[in-house]
């Protein structure tokens, strides 16, 4: 083997050239292309009457205008559902272009096709548009209430409905000794990526092949949905992700609606044609997510044992369903955490309503039910007197549990059984790292000083790695550089360091000499896409199978160079040689040239695999039957269930007396991604997840009235955090391998953003003493809850590991 690199801090190998400004997007590709832009509806809801396009026909550089009126064949039928479910009877998709009905300011109706994208948004400001408003539906409750529909065929505005139950659950909760009814809520967020979507396509009209360049999640997703709706070969369609400005989910749908009209029109017009997506169309066209209401009732024993745990909650999925229920369900079963209540049903309804259609966006599904589970845990805690930590603790599954079979169907469609984790292990480290036992002191000493503190805790497990498959490429060049290549696309994930890091590994190859291609169906035709925390287990495993593969004909084809056997072999830093006798050996150059026979030599090193350089058999063919030329590996890895990676967060607040602002003093994360490939990545996607869950806690919205117009669509009023108020990330790590794949490795993407909600409401409460049920909360929100409970409207908590409990938490949600 060569140097340690699987497991090593190994710094990023992209970001000199990003940093740098060498980093190549979708809007530095295609100079002088033609530009799209789009007229898109003012409306949430609203019939077309007429388009009149005659006002853009005067601007000079102006090429095509296109309505619904003119797609043709499949490009005029609904875009694909791409995950068909059971429960989602009534699933929708949009019309490329809006047919006669618009369900959400922003969809798009007109398309402009001009010299420059200054001159297209000239002519789309001159078409004229007239629309029948239409009554609109926004936010779960109008949508629950169904007094409109967004689709008037699909009743109760009610896309999917969906039960699981383990167990006897209203048995159980009558027989429980205590429970308890919390109603929570999660408001609509979204990811803003600091790239928007892009698409830029060129045409070949002699070959009949479309090149498309996407800002995607994948590549090869767009290249078959674009080739179904053209009706191309698969094989004249390719889709390359060129450097891509972040997804977090948004950029996994496909195709978007530009996504199928910019390579139709290109071909149309057999000119380049790109278009990409400005702020405020990123806000009012992509997708958002996270809107959910939740009721919980618990039961449980006076040790604060779950007997039975009953979830119901309503998802807002916005006006179309293009990606399915995949949100809800994985509410709906990672809801569980850590635990194992003795009975759990959970029953979801998956709402239309008249706003931006939701996809799978950082966590995806998961922050929402952490934040039920362990708002639920705390108030367990809070009615027992018991330490909260000691609560969860009581309700672990032990690591001489697993796997664990909760006994519900995961986002795959395959059971939800977790391989490994140490949850006991995980809390005791992170009470030591956030000094939980000591807290008292600490408020103690604050409260003296006139400070407001509080401290809160959060607890989760994430599946990841889920399938069908992802495969890996590599080829030794007679240089001895090392291609490798695999179809998932990057968003900033560190692929180009992490898979490198692999393949050097596995290979026994220094890591300069590996260079990794993703993204691209050039080189890789078959894959899935960058979504759900999968690229390591599935890719990072795949590219292992694939090095492997190409280790064992490297070293059979240098023993029989070297006459001698494979088993006395070994590669050290690209060099095939004899284990205690590193004299005698070949570089894996000069194997890669003598694993492909030649007819002519193109340089000194091909002279060695020509017909005349030296002895041959002739009786054996230059490539036996079972053996291909070249010193190649390829693989794929296809696992029988997500692999499932865990986590703990706890924190420490100040929440001001007078102004209610909230400030994070402590943030600390506990964090178990199995064997870790590379611990600095894995502590940079931990801190960004944190980032971003700071963002959904305390500051990020979308706000709609009543009309269904987004109040909040620019990023004056869309509210991030920066740099100063997210707080120092204190991060610890634990490792329990995967039993399920060959590097024993989980997903680590997503982490760092699914408890942060539940934590920070955890903090918050135990710092004012009632209870906090709905996030994001900001000040004025914090300032109102204040209010209300100095007028007694909301009941008194325990703080911390004091004794005293209340009894109640606001209970307002009515089922539909």
């Amino acid at each position: 083997m060569t140097t340690q690199l699987f497991g090593a801090p190994v710094r990023r190998r992209e970001d000199p050239r990003l940093l740098t400004g060498g980093g190549r997007y979708l809007d530095d590709l295609g100079a002088g292309a033609l530009a799209a832009a789009f007229v898109r509806s003012p409306h949430a809801h609203a019939r077309i009457l007429d388009i009149d396009v005659t006002g853009a026909l005067d601007v000079d550089g102006l090429v095509a205008v296109y309505t619904y009126e003119d797609l043709p064949g499949r490009v005029a039928e609904p875009l694909p559902l791409l995950i068909p479910h059971p429960a989602l009877t009534h699933g929708r998709t949009q019309y490329a272009l809006a047919r006669d009905e618009v369900n959400h300011v922003g969809e798009p109706v007109v398309m402009v096709v001009a010299r420059d994208r200054y001159l297209a948004e000239d002519a789309c400001e001159r078409i004229r548009v007239e629309y029948e408003p239409l009554p609109v539906v926004v936010g779960i409750e109008a949508a629950r209430r169904a007094d409109d529909l967004v689709h008037p065929d699909v009743p109760g505005n009610v896309a999917a409905h969906l039960v699981q139950e383990v167990g006897d659950v209203e048995a159980a909760l009558e027989g429980a000794p205590h429970t308890l009814t919390l109603d929570l809520s999660v408001e609509r967020s979204a990811s803003m990526p600091l790239e928007g979507k892009g698409v830029l396509a060129r045409w070949d009209a002699e070959q009949g092949e479309l090149r498309l360049f996407s800002s995607t999640q994948t590549s090869t997703g767009v290249r078959a949905a674009v080739a179904a709706k053209l009706d191309l070969p698969l094989a004249k369609v390719e889709c390359i992700a060129p450097d891509v400005g972040g997804g977090f989910g948004v950029k996994i749908n496909h195709p978007w609606p530009e996504e199928v009209l910019v390579p139709w029109a290109a071909r149309l017009l057999d000119r380049e044609v790109k278009w990409v997506e400005d702020r405020r169309e990123h806000f009012i066209s992509s997708a958002h997510e996270r809107g959910q209401l939740h009721r919980v009732r618990v039961g449980f024993d006076d040790d604060g044992r779950l007997l039975a745990l009953d979830v119901r909650f309503w998802h807002d999925n916005g006006a179309y369903t293009p990606y399915g229920i995949i949100v809800p369900i994985i509410t709906s079963t990672q809801l569980l955490g850590p635990y194992k209540p003795a009975a759990y049903r959970c029953e979801f309804w998956s709402l239309y309503t008249n706003t931006v259609l939701v996809t799978p966006y950082r966590g995806a599904g998961r922050p929402q039910g952490c934040f039920a589970m362990e708002r639920t845990m705390d108030a367990i805690a809070d009615r027992l007197g018991v330490d909260r930590a000691e609560v969860r603790s009581r309700n672990f599954i032990l690591p001489s549990e697993m796997p664990y079979d909760q006994g519900l169907l995961f986002q795959d469609g395959r059971p939800l059984k977790y391989d490994s984790g140490d949850f006991p292990a995980t809390l005791a480290r992170l009470k030591a790292m956030v000094a939980w036992d000591d807290f008292g002191d600490y408020r103690r000493q604050a409260e003296a000083e006139g400070r407001r503190v509080g401290m809160g805790i959060g607890c989760y497990v994430e599946g990841t790695g889920v399938g069908p498959y992802e495969g890996g490429h590599i080829q030794v060049e007679t240089s001895g550089r090392v291609n490798v290549s695999t179809g998932l696309t990057s968003q900033g994930q560190g692929h180009q360091t992490v898979f490198a890091q692999v393949v050097a590994h596995e290979l026994g190859v220094p890591l300069e000499d590996v260079f990794v291609t993703t993204g691209d169906t050039r080189r890789m035709p078959y894959a899935v896409g960058t979504f759900a925390s999968r690229a390591a287990v599935m890719s990072g495993n795949a590219l292992a199978l694939a090095a492997r593969a190409l280790r064992a004909k490297a070293l059979r084809i240098a023993a029989e160079a070297l006459e001698v056997a494979t088993e006395d072999l070994e590669i050290v830093e690209g060099v095939v040689r004899v284990k205690g006798a590193p004299g005698t050996s070949m570089s894996l150059g000069t194997v890669s040239v003598m694993s492909n026979p030649l007819r002519y030599a193109f340089d000194e090193a091909a002279k060695a695999a020509t017909q005349f350089a030296g002895a041959n058999d002739p009786d054996r063919a230059p490539v036996a039957d079972d053996d291909e030329p070249g010193l190649e590996g390829r693989d794929f890895y296809s696992p029988t269930q997500a692999t499932f990676a865990n986590g703990m967060h706890a924190a420490v607040v100040e929440t001001d007396p007078v102004t209610a602002e909230i400030r994070i003093l402590r943030y600390c994360v506990v964090h178990d991604c199995g064997t870790m490939i590379n611990p600095m990545i894995v502590e940079g996607q931990v801190h960004g997840g944190v980032a971003q869950g700071v963002g959904g806690a305390l500051y990020e919205r979308m706000v709609y009235d009543e009309s269904g117009q987004l109040l909040n669509a620019s990023f004056m009023d869309f509210l991030m955090p920066y740099a100063s108020e997210v707080p120092y990330i204190e991060t610890d790590h634990l490792e329990t391998p995967s039993p399920l794949n060959p590097l024993g490795i989980k997903g680590a993407g997503e982490a760092g953003c699914i408890p942060v909600s539940a934590v920070i409401a955890s903090a918050i409460e135990d710092a004012e003493g009632f209870p906090i049920t709905s996030m994001p909360i900001s000040p004025v929100e914090l300032w109102e809850l204040r209010r209300r409970h100095e007028a007694g409207d909301l009941p008194s908590l325990a703080r911390s590991t004091t004794s005293a409990g209340s009894a109640a938490y606001p209970s307002t949600l009515e089922a539909p």
